[in-house]
């Protein structure tokens, strides 16, 4: 074990989520104190990151890696050159294009006042296309295969619970959803009002889980 690990944005494969396609840095390299993404868009006019507000959730800071980009922060427009900063706190919309190809942003975000956990959305973006389109046989399918390639992560597993209940397999969505509860009490209180988990609201192993 070195105790380091170092890697060309290239060596890291883009992922998507139907969006804005990304690279997966955090996940890439197991980071656990701290989130990191980097997104490029390859042709002038690409939009490189989805509009969001991260209300309650996360404040962000983009760096410009490359290329020029033109931000959309609260309807105001802002450009940002190679080189710049920008920090943007939780609750305000924002999106950015890439005004050069190849323009590439790197994001670092976390909760204020609290140590950061890993939710695996880099995972979950994997599948969520498929969730979106109501494919649940394949995300529960493929969800299987990536749920055992990365345990830890309480996101994905929860979300694969939703597509195994919406496609009728019961006992696999009870299973899964359980193992997210063990590694977030979110999970629990999520599925209480969760009219994915409709279909198991009278199982009682279901009702043992969210009380």
């Amino acid at each position: 074990m070195s105790g380091y690990a170092i890697a060309h944005l290239d060596e890291i494969d883009e992922i998507t989520d139907g969006r804005c396609p990304s690279r997966p840095v955090r996940h890439h390299f197991g980071i656990t104190s701290f989130g990191v993404n980097a997104w490029t868009g390859k042709e002038a006019g690409d939009r490189i990151i989805n509009e969001h507000d991260e209300a309650d959730e996360h404040e962000e800071l983009y760096f410009v890696t490359a290329g020029r980009a033109r931000f959309e922060l609260a309807g105001e427009q802002k450009d940002a050159p190679a080189g710049t900063f920008v920090f943007v706190e939780r609750g305000v919309t924002r999106t950015a294009f890439a005004e050069e190809p190849g323009t590439t942003l790197l994001a670092i975000g976390g909760e204020p006042g609290k140590a950061y956990v890993p939710s695996g959305y880099e995972i979950w973006s994997q599948l969520r296309e498929d969730f979106d389109a109501g494919n649940y046989e394949a995300v529960a399918d493929r969800g299987r295969e990536l749920m055992g390639q990365n345990p830890q992560y309480p996101l994905p597993l929860y979300n694969l619970a939703c597509a195994e209940a919406l496609a009728g397999r019961k006992e696999d969505a009870i299973e899964h959803l359980r193992q997210s509860i063990a590694l977030s009490e979110r999970s629990r209180e999520y599925a209480k009002g969760d009219s994915d988990f409709d279909s198991l609201r009278d199982e009682p192993a279901f009702k043992e889980l969210v009380g």
